[in-house]
């Protein structure tokens, strides 16, 4: 695959931005897209200056910072992906949203634009419906934080071809990453094991066995975790942890080993979402 071909991103939020920072940082050209200029703007200056960090570290030179910092062109106008190889999607994880980001994307992309989703648990079939090319259509589901975390699920959604995963499993190499694939299934693979440790945690904590602290700790402790169950739930995002599990729940049918937590719930309707909010099972504000 050559490097001088264009990604488009849509989003510049926490997945977006890292996204668009490992390709650029890989030489391929970057178009990252967001609604608004302002947080476009001040998401790209983030993204810079998390190079000019990794130059102080030593893991960058300045010819490559500065390189990469040209490599990532920011739009509020989706038209402009018309001409990209690749236009991955990392907006809210909402399926509304989603399905009118690809529906439009269809209509301005170029026929052979292979469209991706960023989603860690709706249906790809279901968004590959809304467009006239669903054998173009995949999941290309990274993790948070994306340049630290190695791997990527390419997910094959009903109609979509194995070119379109070969293509996308390259993209992830190329990009530095260990490309797994798999069905479409709720949850795919790391999401769907991971319901289980968030949900059973919760309840542990519901049940007043232990505390927060002392099952974050016992679980990096004893079982070499890096980070607890809470601590991870913080990083990511009470929010989109919740509507993960919402979704994962209701894809098998309601299945009561992905049931939510009404203690999640709670902190959503609060607005404590973790360390973006400020506090979260934790307090960030100091």
């Amino acid at each position: 695959m050559k490097k001088d071909i264009s990604i488009g991103v849509i989003g510049s939020g926490t997945m977006g931005s890292g996204i668009a920072q490992i390709t650029a940082k890989h030489q391929l050209n970057v178009l990252l897209f967001d609604v608004e200029k302002d947080v476009l703007s001040s998401n790209i200056k983030r993204i810079h200056s998390r190079f000019d960090r990794l130059v102080e570290k030593g893991k960058m030179s300045e010819d490559e910072c500065e390189d990469a910092k040209k490599n990532i062109l920011p739009t509020t106008k989706l038209e402009e992906m018309a001409d990209c190889a690749f236009v991955i999607e990392a907006a809210p994880e909402k399926i509304d949203v989603k399905k009118e980001i690809f529906k439009k994307l269809d209509e301005v992309c170029g026929e052979h634009t292979i469209l991706a989703t960023n989603t860690s648990s709706f249906s790809v079939t279901e968004i590959g419906s809304i467009t006239n090319r669903p054998d173009r259509v995949a999941g290309m589901h990274f993790f948070n934080p994306v340049p630290l975390m190695p791997l990527v699920e390419i997910v094959k959604g009903e109609k979509t071809s194995q070119q379109t995963i070969d293509l996308l499993v390259d993209l992830g190499e190329l990009v530095n990453k260990l490309p797994v694939t798999c069905k479409d299934t709720p949850g795919f693979i790391v999401n769907r094991v991971a319901r289980p440790y968030y949900n059973e945690a919760l309840k542990i904590s519901n049940e007043r066995l232990a505390s927060i602290e002392q099952i974050d700790k016992i679980m990096k402790v004893s079982g070499g975790f890096k980070m607890g169950p809470f601590e991870l739930q913080d990083l990511i995002g009470i929010d989109i942890n919740y509507t993960t599990t919402e979704s994962v729940y209701g894809g098998f049918f309601g299945d009561s080993r992905f049931r939510p937590s009404y203690d999640q719930q709670r902190k959503v309707q609060a607005g404590t979402l973790g360390k973006k909010s400020g506090g979260g099972f934790y307090n960030y504000e100091a």
